[in-house]
């Protein structure tokens, strides 16, 4: 049925639409018309047309270079200046091919030959130089230069960056989704500079081929004039001199456009969809690109002694595409208005969002405004990149992803104190001094030094604080000097280690696990879910980090939870297991050289202790009246102080079968301390036994 008159069926045609939809195509046909024009002479008519298109072509990217505000807004450009470039050697070899047989290469060639420098070979031949040596020297060289030391300098300052991003994430700035495009970015400016730094080279070997294809049109054109065309030789000269002139200028000018391009965009990517999608979006997307280009190219086709015809042609042509784009993009300010008062009216429409809340952050850092340089990166403070090496420290050392710790200010708390909360509850706080330093004596000072007098937040050591004049005198007598941020970097690190077991949650625990079925799938099938559950691997991987032992090593954990899940579902006795598996890393922690310093129980304490045990359907527990445990508690204590007198750390080596119960036991009067077994010491670990617990 046909279409009522004055109607299109179907959508509207759009030129803009049309170029989108088939802009691989069209630049795919373009590369290989590009290719056919060195090998198929062309008429001088579609000459003309093509060298007026290579000047408009490079008026529109350096004005698209102009409006840019930044360098991934133009990131195809790097292939662009490929395109351009050979289109341009296309021209130069059918403009040459023309010069050479017929000594006539159509009329812009005539004209810049003749009218731009007046006839004259000697002018023009001089134009042609001083156009040569500003783009090759000048612009194609510093362009050259600049592209170098970007790609340089913006793969350098890649780490920096990255850690800037995370530490942003971890102070709460920014989302993960925001995060990850700003990542990206960074990753698409090394690319983008990277491309540039070899992309200048096309400038650079366009301007040599230039000059070498101006001496052979001279040199050639010549010979043919006197020989195959019987001029003389003055007229032979004239004649190929002009119109090699010509055919140098119109493709040096726009050289030289475009290479002002490279300059402005170095100075100031990658792409992330085809060639032509990337053109098409990246070079139509502004309208006033294309009305000044139609202005300049009207002007041009009105100049005397220019052909007014293509350069008419074309300014139609752009002035269409600005307008259409304009028409596109005009919105108006009624509707404008209209919806942002819509969305005022919703928003204030809109009950409380109570759910958010509920949300509780896993850990927080708050701190009084005195200590605000400390985050702050404009003042030099850099505890935000601590935060973001104590995370990676705690992954190294423990096996646990330390979740992001939000960072506050809090007025209410002292100007120079710092509070650290878990899921909202506060576990520490301590005070700092950010003029000064904490001198702490490590057992080797010889003479003190004035201060004043503090507690070291994270072992609870008496220190000083002392002026950063006094810092090299008290390290010259003996002090262990450091500045406030490592003393609160040092706190958050040791808060993180002795709480390990409460950040551990069961998300936290399927994170670990879908990590290691990343490489290990068969065995976690194995355990997950028909062995154990994800809630009873988080309490295994609870009582490792609750004395220490890094879980990093999750292949291991898993193996073992296969092999005794069968025989026994009690966390505990698993996580013994556990433990004798990882005798290695344990004898590592705690031995000094080969040799293992240490107390032990005397054996009727040990047969007190696994007589006492009583096992319920909710786990063991030792049962000793409340004299014996005062005597033990009281026989322990002595001989952890003669070891630590000695310079020990606090170990207590028991038998495997009473190790966890002796635990239980101290793990309240004794928290620090450090309880292995025999089958945890690897047998080649020489014993010391420097005490022994009785009753």
């Amino acid at each position: 049925m046909a279409a009522p008159a004055g109607s299109v069926s179907g959508e509207s045609f759009s030129l803009g639409t049309f170029i989108q939809k088939y802009s691989d195509v069209i630049i795919a046909v373009t590369l290989v018309m590009i290719v056919i024009m060195m090998i198929i002479p062309l008429p001088t008519v579609l000459l003309d047309f093509l060298i007026c298109l290579n000047i408009t072509i490079a008026l529109i990217v350096i004005m698209s270079a102009i409006y840019n505000e930044e360098a991934l807004d133009l990131s195809v450009f790097p292939s662009l200046l490929l395109v351009t470039t050979l289109f341009r050697l296309a021209l130069n070899i059918s403009s040459t091919r023309l010069i050479l047989i017929n000594g006539y290469a159509g009329e812009v060639i005539t004209a810049f030959g003749n009218f731009v420098v007046g006839g004259n070979p000697v002018v023009g031949f001089i134009m042609f130089i001083i156009l040569v040596i500003i783009n090759f020297i000048v612009i194609t060289k510093g362009s050259e230069r600049v592209a170098e030391v970007s790609a340089r300098f913006t793969l350098d300052a890649m780490p920096g960056k990255q850690m800037s991003i995370d530490a942003d994430l971890n102070q709460g700035a920014i989302t993960d989704e925001e995060a990850k495009v700003r990542r990206e970015k960074i990753q698409r400016e090394a690319d983008f500079f990277g491309a540039m730094d070899g992309a200048t080279k096309f400038v650079k070997g366009d301007a040599i081929a230039a000059i070498i294809i101006m001496l052979i049109n001279i040199g050639g054109g010549f010979v043919i004039g006197m020989v195959m065309r019987d001029l003389e030789a003055v007229q032979s000269l004239q004649t190929y001199t002009l119109l090699t002139v010509g055919e140098g200028l119109v493709s040096q000018i726009p050289a030289l456009l475009i290479s002002t391009a490279t300059g402005i965009i170095v100075t100031r990517a990658a792409s992330e969809g085809n060639l032509g999608n990337d053109l098409v979006k990246q070079l139509f997307n502004n309208e006033r690109v294309f009305f000044i280009n139609s202005g300049v190219l009207a002007l041009l086709s009105i100049v005397p002694g220019l052909p007014g015809i293509p350069f008419f042609t074309l300014a139609c042509i752009c002035g269409f595409i600005g307008y259409s784009l304009h028409k596109k993009s005009i919105v108006p300010d009624e509707v404008r208005e209209e919806e942002q008062e819509s969305k005022e009216r919703a928003e204030a429409t809109r009950p409380e969002n109570i759910v958010s809340l509920l949300q509780v952050d896993p850990m927080e850092l708050e701190i009084g405004y005195s200590l605000i340089p400390l985050v702050d990166t404009g003042q030099g403070g850099d505890l935000l990149d601590r935060i973001v090496m104590i995370r990676r420290q705690c992954a190294l050392e423990l096996g646990l992803v330390v979740p992001t710790i939000r960072i506050r200010d809090n007025i209410q708390i002292k100007p120079n104190a710092y509070i650290v909360k878990l899921k909202g509850m506060e576990i520490a706080r301590g005070e700092l001094m950010l003029d000064h330093f904490l001198a702490m004596n490590s057992g080797t000072v010889f003479e003190e030094v004035p201060g004043i007098e503090t507690i070291e937040p994270a072992f609870g050591l008496p220190a000083l604080w002392i002026p950063e004049s006094e810092r090299e005198q008290a390290e010259l007598n003996g002090y262990t000097v450091v500045d406030a941020v490592s003393v609160l970097a040092t706190h958050l690190t040791e808060i993180i280690k002795q709480h390990a077991s409460e950040i551990l949650g069961r998300q936290e625990t399927q994170n670990l696990i879908d990590n290691l079925a990343k490489t290990n799938q068969t065995l976690v099938n194995e355990v997950v879910p028909e062995l154990m559950g994800v809630g009873e691997i988080q309490k295994v991987l609870a009582n490792l980090l609750d004395e220490r032992i890094s879980i990093r090593d999750m292949a291991t954990i898993m193996e073992v939870l296969a092999d005794y899940s069968r025989a026994t579902k009690d966390t505990e006795i698993l996580t013994e297991y556990v433990r004798h598996a990882m005798a290695r890393q344990i004898t590592q922690q705690v031995v000094q050289g080969n040799t293992l310093p240490c107390v032990t129980l005397d054996p009727a304490l040990e047969n007190r202790i696994a007589g006492g045990v009583q096992r319920t359907d909710h786990g063991s527990y030792v049962s000793l009246d409340p004299d014996s445990m005062r005597r033990m508690t009281s026989s322990l204590n002595a001989e952890l102080e003669k070891l630590s007198n000695m310079g020990y750390q606090p170990v207590v080596l028991t038998s495997p079968a009473v190790r966890l119960y002796f635990r239980k036991l101290v793990a309240r009067s004794a928290p620090g301390i450090i309880i292995v077994s025999h089958a945890e010491i690897n047998p080649s670990v020489e014993i010391q036994v420097l005490g022994v617990v009785r009753l």
